[in-house]
Parts: C-alpha cells; structure tokens; sequence
C-alpha cells in the first residue's frame, strides 16, 4: 500500500488548539508527521514595543489562558532583572503560592482534554470538578478566575485576604484525597496502561538535543526543573521533590505531571506556613534601561523572557521563549513507527497550548 498524507487539523478534536499536523502513513503505521503552525499568531512581542511596562502584564496573562499566572510572574521578574529590584519577601511567597495554585489547575485542565482522547470522558468530570476549587482559591486571592493581572513589577497587586490560608488547607485536604481516586481511575486501570505505556517513547538525549523541557522531559529521566535548576523566589527554601519518570513514554509524561500536583499542594501548604509579614510591593522606575534575562518553570516547561529598556516608558524589544514551540520539534521523533490509534495519545500527552506557542 502506498504511502498518504492526512491532515489532522487545524481544526481537529485532537489539536486541543488551532495547528495543523500532517502525517504520512503507510497503513495505520505512522513513517512522517510535520507540525505546521502560524494559524494564531498575534504579534505579542511587537505589541509589547508599544506599551508601557505595566501595560504588558495583562498581556503576558493571555499568552496561555490556562497557565497565565506563570507568564506575568515571567516578565515581571525578568524586568525586576533588568531594573535591579529587590522584591519584598513576603510578595515572594505570595507569588509562590498563586503560581503553584495555578500550575495545580493547568494540569486538571491537561488531564480533562488528555482523558477524553482516550476514552475516558468520566475523567474530564472529576478534573474539571477538582479545577473549579483551584480556581476558587485563584478568585479570592487575585479577583479574577482566569487571566488574573496578579503580579506586579516590584511584588504582587495585593495581599492574600484574611482566612485564605485556612480555607486553602481544607481545598488541599479535598484534593489529595481526590488524587488517591484518580489513582484507581488512571493508574490501576488495565486499558489506560495499554494505551499509554511503552507508546511515543522520547528518550533523556533525543529529548535534550531537540530542547525539550518541563514534564515532557522529566518524564524522560532528566530532573531538570527551572524551581531548582535556576531557583527563583522562595523555591530553594520549601519542602518539595522534582518529579521523575523512567521511560519517556505517555505513561512517564502523565505520572510527572500528576505527582507534580502533589508537590505543589506541599509547596502551597510550606508556604502558607512560613510566609513572613511585611510589604507585598515596592516602587519600581518608571524609565529603566539595560537587559533582563529569566527562565522560570511553566507548567509546560522552561518559559522565557528577555528585554531589553533604553530609557523610554515601552522596553526597546522583548523575546518570548514558549515551551511547546521547542517541544513540537520532539514530535516527529515520538510519532514516527507508532500507530494512528497512538497519536492520540502521544499528543495528548504533551499538553499543548497555542497560545504561548504561536504567539
């Protein structure tokens, strides 16, 4: 039989997002795919060069809708960078705690688009059911449920509200008991093992070479994570271990990130605990010049930014680095051998968001 190119998108209910994946394939076997985007591109960067430094934050908030928190925090630091800010400690932790918060409904989101593909629409439920009360506590503490505004150049916009830490404890309690059910759902199911274990295998050096991070590559046995690679706020001072996988498949990919929501439900509580009293912001300039530089820990991977000021209220160029946008060049190598049925799967198992990807 000879060989055919299938388009699977740009609008396809396995893109999760508007791109397109053209896939070569003999039979049901798959021997080529290309990832083809540009399909959402929205001129973040140059957008940027037109706006005043405050400006650019609710931007930063839309590069990923699902994980917007992480984006904003991103800029900001990296302008506190180039400023030479010291941010108050307490803001740190603040930060710290809304960032986990929402690394924690990022992966609820992942695995309710995840499950469905392979026939769990059961698990799309309890995920999303589990996301609200991440969501809840995102509300209180920054007034919005997504696209948040929170941090601020110099600390965050405002201080947690009072009772939130004993609130927070009782969602966390709720959700590490729903982990254990989730367990049973995913990791003691027969069907969910088959389809995903040994499938859309990356190994540690593929997945390095092509410059693949976050759990995509932890999930290939490289504990590499930017909250203690390169440490950031508070990180450095909490109770928390990098999660791992073994085999760089789809199961080692949705075992990182599970595990990765329990160590964040104990960064949020060690830092609820030790969060110290004092300021949640400082002044910062208002025409500052020179480079800033950060890498922080998306709950896709390593994000990104780089700008530079001359003086002027807008920074002279800005650099977005997306995690997804390096981890499609890992795709070809995941896909190729492996079945149509497979692909689901594999792609499910990156998690990816256009947003930050195409941006």
């Amino acid at each position: 039989m000879s060989d055919m190119w299938i388009n699977m998108g740009p609008q396809h209910p396995m893109n999760h997002g508007l791109w397109n994946l053209k896939v070569r394939v003999d039979g049901e076997i798959v021997v080529e795919s290309i990832p083809v985007l540009g399909y959402l591109h929205r001129g973040v960067e140059k957008l940027c060069e037109k706006r005043d430094y405050n400006q650019i934050i609710p931007l930063m908030d839309r590069l990923c809708y699902v994980s917007s928190l992480t984006w904003s925090h991103a800029y900001c630091i990296s302008v506190e960078e180039m400023m030479g800010l010291e941010v108050p400690d307490r803001a740190k932790y603040l930060r710290v705690i809304a960032l986990e918060l929402q690394r924690v409904a990022s992966h609820l989101m992942w695995l309710a688009a995840f499950a469905p593909d392979l026939g769990m629409f059961s698990a799309y439920l309890y995920s999303m059911r589990e996301r609200e009360h991440f969501l809840d506590m995102l509300q209180w503490l920054t007034g919005a449920r997504m696209n948040q505004n929170y941090p601020r150049i110099g600390g965050v916009r405002n201080d947690m509200p009072a009772g939130f830490p004993d609130r927070c404890f009782k969602e966390l309690d709720y959700f590490e008991k729903k982990l254990e059910q989730y367990k049973q759902l995913f990791d003691d199911n027969k069907l969910f093992r088959m389809r995903t274990m040994g499938v859309g295998v990356l190994s540690k050096e593929d997945a390095l070479d092509l410059g693949v991070t976050g759990p995509a590559l932890r999930g290939s046995n490289c504990p590499i994570d930017m909250r203690t690679h390169d440490p950031y706020e508070v990180y450095d001072e909490l109770d928390w271990e990098v999660q791992v996988g073994k085999e760089g498949d789809v199961f080692s990919r949705y075992a990182v990130r599970m595990g990765e929501m329990r160590e964040s439900c104990r960064i949020i509580r060690d830092a609820l605990k030790k969060i110290p009293d004092g300021p949640v912001r400082v002044k910062a300039p208002l025409r500052p010049t020179g480079q800033g530089f950060r890498r922080t820990e998306d709950s896709r991977g390593e994000a990104l930014i780089y700008v530079i000021g001359q003086g002027g209220e807008s920074p002279y160029r800005l650099k977005i680095r997306s995690p997804i946008f390096a981890i499609m060049r890992a795709v070809p190598v995941m896909l190729k051998g492996t079945s149509v049925a497979d692909l689901l799967a594999i792609m499910g198992s990156v998690d990816i968001c256009i947003g930050d990807t195409d941006k």
